[in-house]
């Protein structure tokens, strides 16, 4: 497949003229997905579970073949183990308070690393404050990675909960994520995966990784905005309070007393994101059709050459690690002496869209020493064509500041 027919299946890319370049804030999406999403309005449009007529079975197939689906793609063990989310942001307050609290009494500690997206930050600040525990980082070296002298220093026998990024969303590390696991696991810890960049660009396997609980977003792997995952081992979900109530996720309710629906229903209270679910499906079997190796060659080929392009303008600072096999498809950069803010609204003036600001990682950037950066994160539907269209426009914008930043 190449790569001009697989950009037709993306509408705003073909019609809009622009070099897209923040696949990792979200991705665009593809008609297949656009067209699932619109067909389940136009032939299937229900509540699901809470019907007994046709319209509403129906809805219920779709939804629940969906999980299904997921627990394939991931190598789940069973269906139940997929509890549907509004994103990775609440599936890991989920499991901040569902778990967190429940589990973590004075002096147990919680160890995350530095280059956490705030939404496997914030929480276990508040639930380590909550519950007396304490809140631990592991820190980066200078080639911006996790090292297993800094890992095994920081994951101890009073670690309870390991939180990890598989893929850093500012500087695109790929992080040891299986070697963390193991290594946790005979500290008597569980681990949290936020796979929200890896899972649009590798295969995931949770039961080769042994994750305890793995989370994503949807809309960062072609799907709708709106809907996400979380995997849980079942042993531990079923053992876990829930962390939303209301309809659909009760088994019996009387005045004073509830009982909960068993997995999956126990987390999914209320109406549920149905077609951003039915997309959701709809983007796995695109990627699938696809296949990783596909997406992992020209991703590969995109990060060098963009690595290589941007290294050779002396004015710009990259964020990259390395050991490229360690590096993902996201690359943060500055330019020196220019706020990265105007950087982008100047680019965006060239039609290159790049994201600027702190990514919601405002801890890791005041380790990096600067307050944000720009960032150009790469996916399938990009060309060699867009990264060039990016460096002339970062070429364009040094040549409007050039002498200010020589003075």
């Amino acid at each position: 497949m190449d790569i001009e027919k697989i950009r037709k299946d993306f509408p705003l890319i073909q019609n809009g003229e622009i070099a897209y370049l923040d696949s990792g804030a979200t991705t665009q999406k593809p008609n297949q997905v656009i067209d699932a999403v619109e067909e389940f309005y136009k032939k299937y449009n229900a509540n699901p579970h809470r019907g007994a007529y046709s319209l509403s079975v129906e809805a219920t197939r779709l939804y629940e073949e969906t999980r299904e689906k997921i627990a394939r793609f991931i190598n789940a063990s069973k269906p139940e183990e997929i509890i549907f989310s509004k994103n990775a942001t609440e599936s890991l307050n989920l499991l901040a308070y569902s778990y967190g609290v429940e589990n973590l009494k004075k002096d147990d500690e919680v160890v995350i690393s530095i280059m956490e997206h705030h939404s496997n930050l914030v929480p276990w600040q508040k639930v380590t404050k909550q519950t007396d525990s304490k809140l631990k980082y592991m820190y980066i070296n200078e080639q911006f990675e996790l090292t297993k002298e800094e890992i095994e220093s920081k994951i101890t026998d009073k670690t309870k909960i390991v939180g990890i990024t598989h893929i850093s969303n500012v500087l695109g590390t790929i992080n040891p994520v299986k070697e963390i696991i193991e290594y946790a696991h005979k500290k008597g810890a569980i681990v949290i995966v936020d796979a929200s960049q890896s899972i649009p660009h590798m295969k995931i396997d949770v039961k080769d990784l042994d994750a305890d609980f793995l989370v994503f977003s949807g809309h960062k792997m072609l799907a709708p905005l709106g809907v996400g995952v979380l995997y849980g081992k079942k042993e531990i979900l079923d053992k876990m309070t829930p962390f939303l109530m209301g309809g659909d996720m009760i088994e019996y309710v009387y005045e004073q007393e509830t009982s909960f629906a068993p997995l999956p229903n126990k987390f999914e209270a209320g109406t549920q994101n149905v077609e951003g679910v039915v997309g959701l499906g709809a983007a796995i079997d695109y990627i699938e059709k696809l296949g990783y190796d596909k997406i992992q060659e020209i991703d590969k080929e995109l990060t060098d050459y963009a690595i290589h392009k941007l290294s050779n303008l002396d004015y710009v600072n990259l964020y990259v690690t390395a050991n490229r096999k360690n590096h993902s498809s996201v690359i943060s950069f500055n330019m020196k002496g220019v706020h990265p803010h105007d950087v982008a609204s100047i680019l965006d003036s060239h039609k290159v869209a790049v994201r600027s600001g702190n990514h919601c990682a405002q801890p890791l950037m005041r380790y990096l020493e600067t307050d944000s950066t720009c960032r150009a994160s790469l996916y399938f539907y990009n060309t060699k064509e867009d990264i060039d269209r990016l460096v002339q426009a970062i070429e364009k914008t040094y040549k409007m500041f050039e002498k200010y930043i020589n003075k």
